[in-house]
């Protein structure tokens, strides 16, 4: 039997739209190709500190991917010695994830679900992901309450998103949407974003202990980003399940 889902119908078919694309560093999913380096390496970093590790080692850890879609941080959480999973809605980005990780000679075992699937089924992770996730789904605190579910106890969940100001509406919306056309027009509702303040609450009523964030920021017009203190527009969070 299926769990109930905090999946939106229309979110998975946008997303299964541009299967073909995703992987094309020019196309559509452009900023994440851009953003990736930057999100698995702060995920790295943070993981392999709460485990006692140095650097960015994660070899052995596994490691959940929720929203993998074709599996960029997948495959980059992969390259770092994570024993993956990637889990998506969507079935033709899981198509893409499969041929390029096969292409790339990487062992990602993705599925087609969701983690209030895999929390009914009682498994449990060394850490969870879910970036650019938590702002298309019907309901962040079961969304929250499923990934602190599938966690073990101690273990790290990593969120990424968007804050919901004037400037991610300038330009994370208007900018990236209809100005620069970065991304296909209604990639996002801005309605939809999360402030830090009510992410960190929503995951404290989770069992999730905020423990770091961190603002991500678009440098060279976009074509790189780094770690900053500005949490106005994108920005990333780790948390520990108590």
């Amino acid at each position: 039997m299926t769990a109930e889902t905090t999946a939106l119908p229309g979110e998975i078919a946008k997303f299964d739209a541009l299967a073909a694309q995703w992987w094309d560093p020019q196309g559509p999913m452009a900023p994440l190709h851009r953003m990736n380096p930057l999100r698995c390496g702060w995920i790295a970093s943070r993981l392999a500190a709460a485990e006692g590790r140095m650097g960015q080692s994660l070899q052995g850890l596994r490691v959940l991917d929720v929203g993998c879609g074709a599996g960029l941080a997948s495959e980059g959480l992969a390259r770092l010695g994570a024993r993956v999973t990637g889990l998506d809605a969507a079935g033709t980005a899981l198509e893409a994830a499969r041929a390029h990780a096969a292409a790339g000679g990487l062992e990602i075992d993705y599925r087609q679900g969701t983690p209030e699937d895999l929390a009914a089924a009682g498994e449990r992770f060394d850490a969870v992901v879910a970036l650019e996730v938590i702002e298309h789904v019907t309901d962040r605190a079961a969304f929250l309450a499923a990934l602190a579910a599938v966690v073990k106890p101690g273990g790290m969940v990593f969120l990424s998103t968007l804050n919901r100001t004037a400037r991610s509406f300038l330009f994370a919306k208007l900018g990236a949407e209809y100005l620069l056309r970065l991304l296909p027009r209604g990639t996002h509702d801005w309605k939809m974003f999360v402030t830090p303040a009510e992410l960190g609450a929503e995951a404290r009523r989770a069992g999730l202990r905020v423990t770091d964030i961190a603002g991500m920021s678009a440098r060279a017009g976009g074509r790189e980003w780094r770690e900053s203190r500005d949490v106005a527009v994108n920005y990333i969070v780790a948390a520990r399940r108590d």
